[in-house]
């Protein structure tokens, strides 16, 4: 075999290789509580981040959070993009669909507690914030028409665009190819033919899925399924005898990023979550800084308390 022949085949091994898995899926044991990983890929010149998302599993904001430095527009040829795909799991039952409002992601937990699958969303925006609470799925269809209610058409109307009664199902349809209707108000999971906004505060309230993630979800969800709605901008877990801590940038009452003050806000979820924080020597620096980035990708704030410490405040220290 010729040296251009063969380096050719390496490089194109290697791109292969370069290129994660795009597992929406993972494995899980008995009270584990992290899932996935954090990589980076290589941009293209004409490479987005929302085009990024599309590609690898991600929403804008949760990218933009991950890469505060880098143009979402035009990242660059060869530019290193980080993809947050390490989760904790939300502090919820691990039974049906969970949605963790603040992380602009929902979680599906199949009969079984072997697996869940992770997807990210789209959710309300100012004046049309998602709700909160637990429902379950009321009905499903495929190929859904839309039938805008009176206020969104009033919405457009005062924007000089005019809605039909009725929107058929085909590509000008903006509920995509699957709909899941919830048993609370109007609220309802469903595809897009906007892609961009997935992962953002976007929708009038609904969840929106990119349309191959809701075409993957859809036939696993029967009528019936418990959904989880929460607000949880800081997650805690435990991987490998460490404590993890993950923020993402919190959400008022309006869906809006709220004012409250954060660390305060930390301090209170530690208290609150005693069980889980007993026995680690905490990094408050750590903690400090995770909380003031919100770059939504979990990190080690508490090690195990050794027994030469015993007798230190460890909940006070940062050393």
């Amino acid at each position: 075999m010729s040296g251009s022949r063969t380096r050719l085949l390496g490089g194109l091994l290697s791109l292969l290789l370069a290129v994660p898995a795009m597992a929406t899926s993972y494995d899980l044991t008995p009270g584990q509580e992290l899932v996935g990983r954090i990589y980076s890929v290589e941009a293209r010149f004409e490479n987005t981040f929302a085009d990024l998302g599309e590609m690898y599993g991600f929403g804008y904001l949760e990218l933009l959070a991950a890469n505060p430095d880098i143009d979402p527009w035009l990242p660059g040829e060869g530019v290193q993009v980080v993809m947050p795909g390490k989760h904790i799991l939300p502090d919820a039952p691990r039974e049906g669909i969970v949605i963790n409002l603040p992380e602009y992601r929902l979680y599906y937990f199949p009969p079984g507690g072997e697996k869940v699958m992770t997807y990210p969303v789209g959710i309300g925006r100012e004046g049309w914030s998602s709700p909160i609470g637990q429902t379950r799925v009321a009905r499903k269809e495929a190929n859904p028409s839309w039938y805008p209610p009176q206020s969104i058409r009033e919405e457009h109307a005062a924007q000089g665009e005019y809605l039909p009664a009725v929107v058929p199902p085909g590509p000008d349809n903006p509920m995509g190819p699957f709909k899941m209707n919830l048993a609370m108000g109007a609220y309802v999971i469903h595809g897009t033919n906007k892609q961009f906004g997935i992962g953002m505060r976007v929708s009038h309230g609904c969840f929106r899925m990119n349309n191959a993630d809701i075409t993957e979800l859809y036939p696993h969800i029967p009528i019936g399924t418990q959904v989880t709605i929460v607000n949880q901008p800081f997650k805690l877990g435990v991987h490998e005898g460490k404590l993890y801590l993950e923020v993402h940038t919190p959400l008022d009452e309006h869906g809006m990023p709220s004012t409250l003050d954060r660390q305060a806000a930390m301090q209170s979820l530690l208290a609150a979550q005693g069980a889980k924080v007993e026995g680690y020597r905490l990094d408050w620096g750590q903690i400090r800084d995770l909380v003031y980035a919100e770059n939504g990708m979990p990190a080690v704030i508490g090690t195990p308390f050794q027994p030469e410490w015993a007798g230190k405040a460890y909940l006070g220290s940062s050393d």
